[in-house]
């Protein structure tokens, strides 16, 4: 595998790497925002990759719930949580999904939407460098196939990551007051059947998901175990990161935001018209 670009511009910067945890989906979310609270009052600055345990949907922001088929994810064991991204829903498979976060302060990153992406995705773009897949953003936009599902919606060229015209990878920002959160997934192998089944109100059929979506063991011969590795590299190396970990006190506070906030039904099923 190739050894990667260098170090980023925000490289003298205190920044901790969390390797690859195993969490719920509202405590993926949960850490996320903990984590922005922390860059943003002083502490370490931060790049991790995580995985969903159970497999979870994650809706985006604006997301109706009516979008949802609530009986599948019931029935093969799929959490639902929402995100404070924007953009459609996305299922994370246990084993075909990678996921990752870089947080920092919000007068670290550059103002403009469009440059803030390139240089926060700098490491995701570095990761599939080093597993040999040639992947860049889409130079160009390319029309939605069905709007409530993030890998069919319009692929943009601020955000979305190809290979071989397939989207292998979706970023998101949002922004704080104080801090920014980018989180992105990196698909290592297309579940079309099970990312399909968690929506309702669709006829897409996996043959079409497949045309749109790719994942990295279609274009590597790299184990999930490998892929990992190389993001978690990327990410240390363009952040020049310490290995790091979470304090307790920010655990403790992280189960109570899931709780309270991501794993609750006024959050995760509320209206998208409701304010």
């Amino acid at each position: 595998m190739d050894e990667g670009r260098g170090r980023g511009p925000l490289a003298d910067r205190e920044w901790r790497l969390i390797r690859e945890e195993q969490r719920g989906g509202a405590m993926q979310m949960a850490l996320d925002e903990i984590a922005a609270e922390t860059a943003a009052a002083g502490g370490p600055r931060t790049v991790r990759v995580y995985r969903w345990d159970p497999s979870t949907l994650s809706l985006g922001y604006h997301q109706d719930p009516a979008t949802v088929d609530w009986e599948f994810c019931e029935r093969e064991g799929v959490t639902v949580t929402r995100r404070q991204t924007g953009g459609g829903g996305i299922y994370h498979d246990y084993d075909g999904d990678i996921s990752y976060s870089i947080v920092a302060p919000k007068a670290e990153l550059p103002g403009d939407l469009m440059e803030s992406y390139h240089l926060l995705c700098e490491p995701v773009l570095d990761a599939f460098s080093r597993l040999g897949v040639d992947a860049d953003f889409v130079a160009e936009s390319v029309p939605e196939i069905w709007f409530p599902a993030c890998y069919l919606r319009e692929l943009h060229p601020a955000h979305d990551v190809v290979a071989d015209g397939k989207k292998v990878s979706g970023n998101a920002q949002y922004r704080r007051n104080d801090a920014v959160v980018q989180h992105g997934s990196l698909t290592y192998a297309v579940k079309a059947a099970d990312h399909l089944g968690v929506f309702d109100g669709h006829d897409v059929a996996p043959e079409r998901f497949e045309e749109r979506v790719g994942g990295i063991a279609e274009f590597a011969d790299v184990t999930r175990e490998e892929a990992v590795s190389a993001v978690e590299s990327a990410l240390a190396t363009w952040a020049d990161a310490a290995e790091g970990s979470w304090t307790d006190e920010e655990l403790d506070r992280a189960r109570e935001r899931a709780d309270e906030k991501y794993a609750a039904d006024e959050w995760v099923r509320r209206d998208p018209r409701d304010r």
